[in-house]
């Protein structure tokens, strides 16, 4: 019997974030395809701040071999604007409304 591949990570305890993005108009959301190596916590806010997304609206993070699951959005949103402070530079605009929503308090964009 056929079946399909795993989702469960193959090299054991992994915590892996995955970003549910608003594509917008007729496409609307979609959790976006991400590489295996592609899905640490670091990675995503990486991407985040590189403008890999078009409207990040929910952040997952999930561990399989531990049982759980988390709503990360708020916590990397207040990462992204505390890097952004850190570093001087603009919330990234792709990210502004994501930040905005979780991050505790309105973007000023310069």
């Amino acid at each position: 019997m056929r079946t399909s591949p795993s989702i469960v990570p193959h090299d054991g305890d992994q915590q892996v974030y995955l970003v549910l993005d608003d594509f917008g108009g007729r496409v609307g959301l979609a959790w976006r395809e991400t590489d295996p190596s592609d899905t640490s916590l670091e990675t995503v806010i990486r991407d985040l701040l590189d403008g890999q997304y078009s409207n990040p609206v929910r952040i997952v993070g999930f561990n399989t071999t531990e049982g759980w699951s988390i709503d990360a959005s708020e916590d990397i949103a207040k990462e992204i604007r505390a890097r952004c402070d850190a570093e001087g530079r603009d919330i990234p605009e792709c990210v502004r409304d994501s930040v905005d929503r979780f991050g505790g308090r309105p973007v000023v964009k310069l």
